[in-house]
């Protein structure tokens, strides 16, 4: 026996039907004699139209009040799960995010899980019971529904399986797994049947969509092994009910993977910008005076490239940033021209960051080469690069997105079986 917390996403739930498949995937959990935990998001689409009621209330509305909006799409579906389990001959009982408690910040609309008390959820388990819990709310220190922002519900499965000491978290969604990279793109794209944290921490940020990236920080932070599922799947499907070795991606520490591949993945992101302020004056303080301010605007800034000139006089800066945040930083800049001291400023829409990742890149030389000779075959120009220990991110025009992903996939071998 285990204890098993299992997440459905909006599409998951999308109507009555799907749901019924969902209560067949946690019941098959139950009669294999585990204890289960399962976090629900709202309705595919609900949370949408709740959020644009509160717009159409008010455009400079409360965000307690709209806490208590959205939040209410997670409950309905915990409840309808709940009564489509007891239907089915399952213990079930909902649960919201204050019952547990799931306590956070204060930050509405966007707060972060500070703690979880899972004993009554334990308890329950004791006496048999699957509880059914609303995702992506806690409770503020406020005494208020708080809600975690968009994906929270992937944090608040990593975060009750870690307060109830779970053995694994289910994570069911539209894909079967994490793939080497976008199989709309590379249709040659390889399910991967492990992941490590930290690997899938940088396809989450760097543009993959499978996971939302503070729920791959906690499960990191806390070791929560976590599965990548599709609920897609027939319950009763061969291997569905393999505890060891379910169908999926497995994201797990480095050290229960045996033999790392030196790249394991392709990520990229679309709408990106590059600004660039030329001939800044190059003195301590310049870089605190150009991106203070964008932190304040809250903008966030990627990629910083750094060129000196000759005399060491001047420096030009090159960072990207949202393309949709790109007008909003220029008039932050030249609000600030004359603290920062540059001549002009630049700036240029429409560019992809291209990423390679993998953590065996370690202790493996020559990735980096391998990259940019691949793309100079294939006539792709590279504005901007930045790597780390275990990633090298590349910033291209727009149009060679697809060939860049296909080219570096291949040339990294992830397209062989």
């Amino acid at each position: 026996m285990a204890r098993i917390v299992m997440k459905f996403g909006g599409t998951s739930v999308a109507d009555l039907e799907r749901i019924r498949n969902v209560a067949r995937h946690v019941k098959r959990e139950v009669d294999s004699g585990h204890e289960v935990a399962v976090v629900v998001s709202a309705m595919a689409g609900k949370t949408n139209e709740l959020v644009e009621w509160t717009r159409e209330a008010s455009a400079l509305h409360d965000a307690r009040e709209y806490d208590a909006v959205v939040a209410s799409g997670e409950q309905v579906t915990s409840g309808l799960l709940a009564i489509t389990l007891q239907s089915m001959g399952v213990n079930a009982r909902s649960w919201q995010g204050w019952q547990i408690p799931i306590r956070t910040n204060n930050a509405h609309g966007a707060a972060r899980i500070l703690d979880i008390d899972g004993t009554d959820l334990i308890r329950r388990f004791g006496e048999g019971q699957v509880a059914v819990v609303a995702g992506f709310q806690g409770i503020g220190p406020d005494n208020r529904i708080a809600t975690l922002g968009r994906g929270g519900s992937d944090t608040s499965a990593v975060a009750i399986a870690a307060g109830v000491k779970a053995d694994r978290c289910d994570i069911y969604t539209d894909v079967d797994g994490v793939y080497t990279t976008d199989p709309r793109i590379e249709p040659a794209a390889r399910r991967l049947k492990t992941i490590a944290f930290e690997e899938m921490l940088e396809m989450a940020s760097l543009g993959a969509k499978v996971l939302q990236v503070r729920s791959v920080e906690l499960a990191m932070v806390h070791k929560v092994r976590t599965f990548v599922r599709s609920s897609f799947t027939e319950p009763d499907a061969p291997g569905m009910d393999d505890f060891d070795n379910p169908p999926g991606t497995l994201i797990c520490d480095e050290d229960e993977i045996v033999e790392q591949e030196v790249v394991t993945g392709i990520a990229y992101a679309k709408d990106e910008a590059q600004i660039s302020l030329r001939r800044v004056a190059d003195r301590p303080g310049v870089s605190a005076a150009i991106f203070g301010p964008l932190a304040e605007a809250h903008i966030n800034v990627d990629m910083i490239v750094q060129n000196i000139s000759e005399d060491g006089t001047s420096t030009d800066m090159t960072f990207t940033i949202p393309s949709g945040d790109m007008d909003k930083a220029v008039a932050v800049l030249e609000k600030a021209r004359e603290a920062i001291g540059f001549d002009a400023v630049q700036s240029e829409q429409g560019l992809v960051k291209v990423s390679v990742i993998g953590i065996g890149m370690r202790s493996h030389a020559g990735v980096a080469a391998t990259a940019f000779t691949a793309l100079a075959e294939k006539g792709i120009n590279i504005k901007a690069i930045t790597t780390s220990e275990i990633k090298i991110s590349i910033l291209i025009d727009g149009a060679y997105a697809e060939l860049a992903v296909r080219t570096l996939h291949s040339v990294y071998g992830l397209d062989k079986t």
